[in-house]
Formats: C-alpha cells, structure tokens, sequence
C-alpha cells in the first residue's frame, strides 16, 4: 500500500453553538473546496458533526506530509478558521498527521 498522511483538525464548542457552527461548515465548503481540491497530493478529503461531543471535524487524507501541510498557509482555510473561533469555536492544536499504517474498504 502507498503510504498517505491522514490530517485531522478538531473543533470543540459549547453545545449552544454546534448548530451555528455545524450550518458555518457546511456553508464553508463552498469557499473552500475549489481551492483545496487544487492543491496537489489531496486523495479525500471529509468534514462532519459529532452532536454528542459538540466537535466538528475536518479530515483529509494527503500523498505525503509536505502536501498534507499546505492546510497549514492555505489563506481560505485560515480565513475560515477565524470566523469559526470568533463564533465561539475552539481548535484543537497541533493539527495531528499520522502516517497510515494500514487501510481497508470499498474506498481503500
């Protein structure tokens, strides 16, 4: 199996805010997926809702490391990142990379 970057990027809020901050997400795809489906090395990418955590999650799952860290400096992800925290969001830092170790299923 080739080896891929798994990047995950949680958000926490207070259980108030996870519908504004889950309608926010779903809205960003917009702005961001043209820009981020650009970039090179990008094989998936998924962002979902997890009510009973109140957490929102993006995951993407990158060719390397160095493609996987363009998330990092990318401009409309940041920008977005702002106005999440500024409706009440909180990130949880480091984004975390992990080498795959193994994969299966319809997708793999």
């Amino acid at each position: 199996m080739p080896e891929s970057v798994l990047r995950v990027s949680i958000l926490r809020c207070d259980a108030t805010k996870l519908a504004s901050l889950r309608a926010m997400m779903v809205a960003a795809e917009a702005e961001l997926r043209p820009g981020i489906e650009a970039l090179p090395g990008l094989l998936v990418f998924d962002a979902g809702a997890d009510e009973a955590t109140s957490s929102l999650i993006n995951t993407s799952v990158w060719d390397t490391l160095e493609h996987a860290r363009q998330l990092d400096t990318f401009q409309p992800m940041l920008d977005a990142g702002k106005r999440f925290v500024a409706a009440g969001a909180r990130f949880e830092r480091p984004i975390m990379h992990y080498s795959s170790l193994w994969r299966f299923g319809p997708l793999a």
